[in-house]
């Protein structure tokens, strides 16, 4: 038995077969109802989240010429992964395959479904004996999987070609996305530790972090590092925008983006508490943790731009808001209420500085602060779930038996390492990726349209509309 296996964000199939527990003759476990309802639920509100609620967060963040653009590329990114994710996407992430990518026996959602007797496929979820119908996960996650693409938009509005977009987002979803969700989600589930002589073999078939041990409730890696540092290198990429540092790049509407902030807050509870995959208390930790933590992060930010800039803003309390929100989600069921204050007071302060301080550093347009708030706030949140993790700081520890279910913890500083090794594969993966994606973007169409279309603005340059008719 190893020490590797730990509570996370859970993530792979299960066929639910009396055979999975040890006695052919037992029943398969029925699907609870409350479950199935919380999970439904949960999915339509992490679609929510990214139509209408980013789509209009980002969209008052950008000038009244190109509002229209960055809505029309929202919303056809996400279903565009959407359809990606029934047809390999899923497959890819959460089958059977080796440490870094799964398998291809979920082809267009193959085996979930049939239609001869009616039955559905089942997935494991964190405890034993409890699944859920494997369709509601695949809608669930493919959600997650839509939302990571769109997050890194915001770093490259108001210059790059819609066909552009397109092209990246398919390549960046299939060789960043997927292994990175395979690596840190995929297991074999709990009810396949039948026993402590299987305990090594089914956790060499999980993904390669996932065997390490980090922890990522709802996706601290996944999500929101990798479309940060996806970002970043699209920014570097694709130049500063025409006129950027000499003319004033102010938000059209800050009305649409605090309504945008307000409708992620409330989505993101489907995020974060629905990625225990149970309606029971790990769900209701995860909530009152994404809360919390946001609630702190809205006055430290708040507060720290009033002393830095002599007045508080809309624009600092919605980002705080965002930050808030990225820095929690790998630890909304991984830590206690004091982690949850911790991370959210300093999720609202660092990301101050990842938008202000670090950018100035690092010399870059990102126009909308995805590496900022997205890959700051989640690195943050991702190594201090290490930290509260703890018992001792009022954590839940992790499983450290599946066979039995048992919890414990190692050491702060043991998990925190773990935890930094996770964060340095994802950003290096993700860094390369981007890199190659945006590359055969640029080869195949060209990244960036023309001056002239830029200073025009893309509502009309690439839509022939606008989003406001005065």
């Amino acid at each position: 038995m190893t020490n590797a296996v730990r509570i996370l964000f859970p993530l792979a199939l299960l066929l639910a077969t009396g055979a999975a527990f040890g006695d052919e003759a037992a029943a398969p476990p029925v699907p609870n109802k409350g479950d199935v309802a919380w999970m439904l639920t949960s999915t339509a509100l992490v679609l929510l989240m990214s139509v209408p609620a980013l789509a209009l967060f980002y969209g008052g963040l950008v000038r009244t010429k190109n509002m229209l653009s960055v809505l029309m590329q929202v919303f056809v990114v996400f279903s565009l992964i959407t359809v990606l994710w029934c047809i390999y996407g899923y497959s890819l992430a959460f089958t059977e395959g080796n440490p870094f990518i799964g398998g291809l026996d979920r082809l267009f959602l193959k085996g979930t479904f049939n239609p001869a007797d009616g039955s559905f496929s089942m997935a494991a979820t964190f405890s034993k004996a409890t699944v859920i119908p494997e369709l509601v996960f695949v809608a669930f996650q493919a959600t997650f999987a839509a939302i990571t693409v769109c997050l890194i938009l915001g770093a490259i509005v108001e210059r790059i070609k819609f066909s552009a977009v397109l092209i990246f987002s398919v390549i960046w979803f299939t060789i960043s996305y997927l292994p990175i969700a395979h690596m840190v989600w995929f297991w074999m589930g709990p009810d396949a530790y039948t026993g402590p002589e299987v305990v090594d073999a089914m956790t060499a078939k999980a993904g390669q972090i996932w065997q390490w041990g980090a922890l990522d409730f709802a996706g601290g890696t996944v999500v929101h590092i990798n479309a940060g540092v996806a970002g970043l290198v699209g920014a570097y990429l694709l130049g500063k925008r025409v006129g950027y540092g000499r003319e004033a790049f102010t938000p059209h509407s800050l009305t649409l983006t605090m309504v945008g902030a307000s409708l992620l807050w409330f989505g993101w509870f489907g995020f974060n508490a629905g990625s225990a995959l149970e309606a029971n208390g790990f769900a209701a930790l995860a909530f009152i943790n994404t809360f919390l933590a946001t609630a702190c992060a809205v006055l430290s930010w708040t507060f720290g731009e009033w002393l830095l800039k002599g007045k508080p803003s809309m624009l600092g309390a919605a980002s705080g808001a965002v930050a808030g929100l990225v820095a929690i989600t790998p630890a909304a069921g991984n830590v206690g209420i004091p982690g949850a204050f911790v991370i959210g007071f300093a999720a609202g302060l660092v990301c101050l500085w990842g938008v202000n301080g670090l950018k100035k550093l690092l010399g870059v347009d990102d126009a909308l602060d995805v590496f900022g708030v997205h890959a700051v706030g989640g690195i943050l949140g991702a190594l201090l779930t290490g930290v509260f993790n703890s018992p001792d700081l009022g954590g839940p520890g992790f499983v450290v038996d599946w066979v039995t279910a048992k919890t414990g913890f190692s050491s702060i500083g043991a998990q925190f390492l773990v935890q930094a090794k996770a964060v340095g594969v994802s950003v290096v993966w993700t860094a390369v990726s981007a890199l190659i994606a945006f590359k055969i973007a640029d080869v195949l169409v060209g990244l960036r349209v023309s001056e002239e279309e830029e200073r025009e603005g893309l509502d009309i340059t690439a839509h022939g509309e606008s989003a406001y008719r005065y």
